[in-house]
């Protein structure tokens, strides 16, 4: 049987999507590899349609770095209503519960802001994208179907109050993977007495990638009508996706036998854990692990050819 070939470009980069309210993460990939005309494309965490903001979007080699952006740490603004519960957590499900919010100010707010950072376990809703015998468990809840969840440990860094308004908090959250902002919104909610759903959901961080160089689609459609090299210039090295993890540029010597899956020995290197490794000083090779030894062991290379 006559083997498939991939259609499309190879390009390798990482282009940090700007995503829409109202598109799932998986449409706003699809429309990005449309454009690019990439032969491979993956995600690196889904954003919900309600939700905009950072979607780094991995093109061709760069696919091999998303599950460490997906593993990273995430960052959102987030408006929250109170009084008001819904179905689903946010704006677009049906009110289940309302109550009077409580005379609030700041202080008060803070004061149960602060018991929410930390380490914790969290139940993860029932619209999400967790799966349960193969059904994803937002497919069940439309039915009207509820399932037991296992609680996950999840870690809330930040939690900061932005603005305290008529029955809304604006909140800036920095967190683990995993954690969902609208059980955090509904627990919050509950400490204050009068529970709360999410009105709007805005992820702002991605590990060390911030806002500063989004693309929105406009732009990104614009760019496409220019043709594939104004689209290309619009992508990040696939190293500097990591731009938090220590770099390590390696002899050509090095770099040659770190290729063929040894461990390699990097004079005067006193980093721990995962490494981003150059060959020279610009060749992005892809992402070793310091050994208890003192050796650098590759993790998880580009192919030979591969870009930075």
């Amino acid at each position: 049987m006559a083997r498939r070939r991939n259609r499309g470009r190879d390009v390798h980069g990482v282009l940090l999507l700007d995503k829409p309210i109202g598109l799932t993460s998986n449409q706003a990939l699809q429309q990005v590899k449309r454009l690019f005309d990439a032969n491979k494309a993956g995600h690196t965490g889904s954003l919900d349609p309600l939700a905009s903001g950072l979607l780094p979007i991995c093109l061709g080699e760069a696919t091999k770095i998303s599950g460490f952006l997906l593993d990273s740490d995430k960052r959102y603004r987030a408006v929250v209503k109170l009084g008001e519960r819904t179905d689903s957590g946010d704006a677009d499900g049906e009110i289940v519960e309302r109550r009077p919010v409580p005379a609030l100010d700041e202080r008060r707010v803070r004061e149960v802001l602060a018991d929410f950072t930390g380490s914790q376990m969290q139940t993860p809703p029932m619209h999400s994208a967790i799966k349960r015998q193969g059904v994803p468990l937002y497919k069940l809840a439309h039915q009207g179907i509820e399932v037991e969840r296992e609680p996950r440990e999840i870690s809330i860094h930040h939690i900061e109050l932005l603005e305290l308004g008529e029955n809304t908090l604006s909140l800036d959250v920095r967190c683990t993977k995993g954690t969902y902002i609208r059980t955090l919104a509904e627990d919050i909610g509950e400490a204050l007495g009068c529970g709360a759903h999410i009105t709007a959901l805005r992820r702002t961080g991605v590990g060390g990638l911030d806002m500063a160089q989004v693309v929105d689609m406009d732009t990104l459609a614009a760019k496409a009508a220019e043709g594939p090299a104004a689209l290309d210039a619009l992508l990040l090295p696939i190293g500097d996706a990591l731009p938090d993890w220590p770099a390590v540029h390696l002899s050509s010597d090095a770099s040659y036998y770190l290729r063929q899956g040894q461990a390699v020995f990097v004079p005067q290197l006193s980093e721990r854990g995962l490494l981003r490794l150059y060959a020279g000083e610009d060749r992005f090779l892809g992402i070793g692990a310091m050994q208890d030894d003192g050796r650098v062991a590759p993790k998880r290379l580009l192919v030979q050819g591969g870009t930075g």
